[in-house]
């Protein structure tokens, strides 16, 4: 009996009862990589994949891969390139494409197939799904049917960039994609102007310019920010600086690849004893001077005794 036979006949284990180690000849016969080997539960799984470097690619991401009954992707050529990089097989699984614009159909059959009790991968492009990028409908809707849902965490450009950019990380905002033109994103940028968290933005190379501008207009020239492109790849590349600076650089500076926007939280207003005795009122009216001196301090960011003497400077009137 050749090794690949005594390897079938034992069921793929080498130590089952009754066997002695196998030391294998000088070119050994490989046995096939086998679907199945490690067992993925029923329901629907978000994997992360590479935004850049294959490798990033994580373990239980391939395990996964290689065990799902259904692969579904937001494009199916570069998730089955992925799983030919790391060695994962097809072994006659459906691959199937699912993106924003697949329509009703193609939920509604992928749903059939998790009421069957189906293990489905669901891997965007490149990045974590429903990270500006398809899978929320599909989620979405998982999650209201009451089917199994799960999460295989990896690479996220945005996570990636803030950890690069010199910025504070302990309160950000992501916000996406900005309007393609000038007034709507001079509106979208202003509902953000006061938020006290780094703000995060995706943008296309050939708008990058164009937001730049309206950020240092609409967020303030004077402003930190950083401009991360590629990501992981060859020629990753991070700038910081003012927007009114960054504006300036890449006014009339193509660019290529992805790219993510950084900027800084915007300095916090002074209140003035107009507003601390306006916010006092409101909190008095449901909550304890105590508690009620403790939530303006924190809100409108000034001491906590200043907060409570004009708390109770209002709770005596």
């Amino acid at each position: 009996m050749d090794l690949q036979a005594e390897y079938d006949a034992r069921d793929g284990n080498w130590f089952a009862k009754g066997s002695k180690l196998v030391r294998h000849p000088a070119e050994p016969v490989d046995p096939p990589v086998r679907h199945g080997l490690r067992a993925i539960p029923p329901g629907l799984h978000l994997v992360s994949t590479p935004i850049g470097a294959a490798r990033d690619i994580t373990l239980r991401a391939l395990d996964i891969l290689n065990g799902a009954d259904v692969l579904v992707a937001e494009d199916t050529r570069t998730l089955r390139h992925l799983m030919e990089i790391h060695g994962v097989p097809l072994a006659g699984r459906p691959l199937i494409a699912h993106h924003d614009h697949s329509g009703d159909a193609s939920l509604r059959g992928l749903l059939a197939l998790l009421a069957e009790g189906k293990s489905m991968a669901y891997a965007s492009e490149a990045g974590t799904p429903l990270i500006s990028d398809p899978g929320f409908e599909l989620a979405r809707t998982v999650a209201a049917e009451g089917l199994p849902i799960s999460a295989a965490p990896g690479p996220c450009a945005a996570i990636c960039a803030l950890t690069l950019s010199g910025l504070p990380s302990d309160r950000f905002l992501f916000a996406g994609f900005p309007p393609a033109t000038s007034a709507a994103r001079k509106t979208f940028l202003s509902e953000m102007a006061s938020v006290q968290a780094t703000l995060i933005l995706y943008e296309s190379p050939r708008r990058l310019g164009s937001l730049l501008a309206d950020m240092a207009a609409t967020l303030g020239a004077d402003r930190n920010a950083a401009i991360c492109r590629e990501l992981t790849k060859r020629f990753e590349d991070v700038t910081r600086g003012t927007l009114g600076a960054l504006a300036e650089a890449y006014d009339q500076h193509a660019v290529k690849g992805e790219v993510v926007v950084l900027v800084d939280r915007c300095s916090p207003v002074a209140a003035n004893a107009e507003d601390i005795a306006s916010a006092l009122r409101e909190a008095l009216a449901t909550m304890s001077v105590k508690d009620a001196a403790s939530f303006v301090s924190h809100s409108l960011g000034i001491p906590r005794k200043l907060a409570y003497k004009a708390a109770l400077d209002l709770d005596r009137l």
